[in-house]
């Protein structure tokens, strides 16, 4: 029998989905999504599936979306599909054909999640896919967030597979004869998460035959220590990092004092984009003259005399954008706008970055740009107007970073939407709604 039972404790546990949710299923053809898919179906969930053909195999690709369009309709289930001309994308990109493949698909499935209102997209990555990460982030270099592996659920990503190793997936489609397709790019060592999976794999597993047991012991262990740690950080950031107009203060008397010092200070500070070598620079230079200036992409840190000061590089940011009824996508600063009209009242959960808007209450042209300080909205949910410079600091929004933060305004005045955190509750879907227009930001 299909392990309905371990497969729905696991789930739960986990809080990935409900009944109530509607699913994207990930399914390429092969073991492992093919054995999800009738998981999900044998457990009464709603789900549709997704399938990507990225032009890489030829008549092999072909296929496998046959395959898939063909199980789909054996399961009862909505399809969605497309292809990707990979390749062109990853020369544009300039970047490996396996990264250009991980953006186009990822970025594709939010697209059709936030289109039919998916509530969660379902990988089938298993055990064995979480060691191979962690010994491919170990091998490349990483810090404890990539001792992690990958996580049940990140967003509304959920991985519903990893209760089981590669040979329970084996077992399971052959003992249920269930049809699939084999991948021949799985056999080669080109890559190198195969080649950790065809060639160091099986070498740890001689010395040590229960290998995904231990893993999976270790997995938890490292995911506690993440915990405790991101709970001490955001200790250290509420009482180190204090804001000064467009500044970020940091007391060097307490930065002396933090142990482990190299890795506390790279963890404050790595969200403004220093990496480890910097931090270590900066560390050896807190007893040494004031005046110093290390530099990220986007920040500047100077060594004053008592603090570390964090400032924002000067850019010249759009002021303003102009937004008119038939645009589909702009750009504003750092992100990307897309516009989708839906004739459906569709309405977005779960995603900051995006918000459903009732397309009869907008007044073109719209304008997306910074805060000012006299701004204010009414947060979904209120009835009564709140000032946005108040909005962000009961939310603990950093100072410099509230500049940054897109806002939608409507051609009337009033803000629509403040981008990544709450709509205009005058705005939103309601029952009345014939229209709407999803507005989705992506970081650039």
């Amino acid at each position: 029998m299909l392990p309905l039972e371990h497969f729905r404790e696991f789930i739960s546990k986990n809080d990935l989905f409900g009944h109530h949710d509607k699913i994207l299923a990930a399914v390429s053809g092969g073991k492992d999504s093919v054995l999800m898919a009738h998981l999900l179906k044998a457990s009464g969930f709603s789900f549709g599936v997704a399938h990507c053909n990225f032009q890489l195999r030829g008549d092999e690709a072909l296929a496998d979306k046959a395959f898939v369009f063909s199980l789909a309709s054996e399961l009862g289930v909505p399809i969605h599909s497309i292809d990707f001309d990979t390749k062109k994308y990853a020369a544009d990109q300039k970047i490996s054909i396996q990264m250009a493949a991980r953006e186009l698909r990822y970025q594709w499935f939010q697209q059709i999640s936030q289109q039919y209102a998916y509530s969660v997209i379902a990988l089938a990555h298993h055990q064995n896919d979480a060691i191979e990460t962690i010994l491919l982030n170990l091998t490349r270099g990483t810090g404890i967030a990539g001792l992690h592996g990958i996580l049940p659920k990140n967003g509304n990503l959920v991985r519903p597979m990893l209760f089981l190793k590669r040979e329970d997936i084996d077992g399971l489609i052959q003992s249920h004869k269930l049809n699939y397709r084999e991948d021949s790019s799985n056999s080669s060592a080109k890559y190198a998460r195969n080649k950790i999976r065809l060639e160091v794999i099986p070498k740890l597993k001689e010395l040590n035959p229960a290998l995904e047991e231990t893993f999976e012991r270790n997995l938890e262990h490292f995911r506690e220590l993440e915990i405790l740690l991101g709970q001490k950080l955001d200790q250290l950031r509420n009482e180190l990092l204090i804001e000064h107009d467009d500044e970020i203060h940091i007391p060097i008397d307490e930065v002396k004092k933090l142990q482990p010092q190299k890795l506390l200070l790279y963890e404050l500070l790595q969200d403004f984009g220093f990496n480890e070598s910097t931090v270590a620079d900066m560390i050896s230079s807190l007893d040494k003259h004031s005046g110093r200036i290390f530099e990220s992409a986007d920040f500047t840190l100077l060594l004053d005399r008592t603090d570390l000061v964090l400032s924002k590089k000067q850019q010249q940011p759009v002021v303003e954008l102009q937004i008119n009824p038939l645009d589909h996508e702009l750009h504003y600063n750092n992100y990307r706008l897309s516009i989708l009209h839906d004739d459906s009242p569709l309405i977005i959960k779960d995603n900051p970055m995006a918000v459903s808007i009732d397309t009869d209450l907008l007044i073109y042209p719209l304008t997306m740009r910074s805060w000012q300080q006299s701004d204010y909205f009414y947060p979904l949910g209120m009835k009564t107007k709140k000032k946005l410079s108040d909005f962000f600091i009961g939310l603990k929004v950093p100072l410099h970073q509230k500049k940054q933060i897109p806002l939608l305004v409507n051609g009337n005045g009033d803000i629509i939407w403040t981008g990544g955190y709450r709509p205009d509750n005058r705005y939103k879907v309601s029952a009345k709604t014939k229209k709407v227009t999803i507005f989705e930001l992506y970081k650039l």
